[in-house]
């Protein structure tokens, strides 16, 4: 694919944009460095909060957590599904200000109170340590009622892994362009993976070498670290998910959402044409970013109108400092 044809100028823009903060020559392993790079290139994207959004930091279950409550006020708490946001970075980038005005304006989109979760970074902490962070927030949320999961490429995965565990109460889960499957060579000729791999904002040896700071070598077989090898989808909430063109993860959507509506769940999954991993961050540049972000809160909202789906086996209490 040429992808100078393939993008508008918009999406380009954005791409250079991102790559203007990646000018150091970073080795793969200097972690350190790379999150410095990561941090400040979210910064610099920082569209500040919505009028009437503020936040709040604390724990839950142990784990740092943000919460953003929407309206005059903020009301923390004040009852309704709460979603429970988890971040991208690879599973070793990013944390509660990578995202923060991403969730603020959910929140605000929304009405719902969002809750974003700094769960632990490899290679610091491999896997399952964010998979059992994102948990323990889920279930003390789910103790005191039901919750929405939302999250984009690794906290897609996370989210997946999290609705699978207490699917009975998740109201909903939207998850934007996630990594859903078990990547390693060799990939099909036909694959994403092969079609898209080196794409703009992420590759497919980006891929392989996130997978391998996760697991502090070779990725394990765990269905909660890649939600398509599970063998049981019964009962899952309902379920959007959207994939980026022009990634490698771009076929993880199709085959999760066949997977779902295989077992009955009610899923709807795109692959949305023109944007690239990380799009996120272009919703104020990019008129096709800013749709996309809109079709989040959209299903975020609608989820949260529905009537309870039944509560299920959540426990511990949600707690903020």
């Amino acid at each position: 694919m040429t992808y100078r044809d393939h993008l508008d100028d918009e999406i380009r823009a954005f791409i250079a944009a991102t790559a203007a903060h990646y000018t150091e020559a970073l080795a793969p392993d200097d972690i350190e460095g790379q999150r410095r790079v990561y941090d400040a290139m979210a910064r610099a994207f920082h569209h500040g909060y919505p009028d009437g959004v503020a936040a709040l930091d604390g724990t839950i279950a142990g784990v740092p957590v943000r919460r953003y409550g929407p309206g005059a006020g903020a009301a923390f708490g004040a009852g309704g599904p709460v979603v429970l946001y988890l971040h991208g970075g690879g599973f070793v980038l990013g944390g509660l200000d990578s995202h923060d005005d991403v969730c603020a304006e959910i929140a605000a989109a929304t009405g719902l109170e969002v809750i974003a979760a700094d769960y632990r970074l490899a290679p610091e902490h491999v896997h399952p340590a964010q998979v059992d962070d994102a948990l323990a927030v889920a279930r003390a949320l789910a103790a005191e009622g039901p919750i929405l999961l939302c999250g984009d490429s690794a906290g897609g995965t996370l989210a997946a892994a999290v609705a699978a565990e207490i699917r009975a109460s998740v109201a909903g889960v939207v998850l934007i362009y996630p990594s859903l499957g078990l990547h390693a060579p060799p990939y099909p000729p036909d694959s994403s993976l092969v079609r898209q791999a080196r794409a703009p904002m992420l590759t497919t040896a980006d891929m392989e070498a996130y997978a391998r700071l996760r697991f502090g070598g070779d990725p394990v077989p765990d269905p909660r670290a890649f939600p398509l090898l599970g063998d049981d989808f019964a009962g899952m909430p309902p379920v959007l998910a959207l994939a980026a063109e022009c990634d490698p993860l771009a076929d993880d959507v199709p085959a999760y959402v066949a997977r779902l509506r295989a077992a009955g769940v009610e899923a709807e999954g795109a692959v949305e044409p023109g944007l690239v991993h990380g799009h996120l961050r272009a919703r104020h540049r990019s008129a096709k970013a800013a749709a996309s972000f809109a079709r989040v809160c959209a299903a975020l909202a609608e989820f949260a109108a529905r009537p309870a789906r039944g509560g299920g086996g959540a426990t511990g209490a949600a707690e903020t400092a």
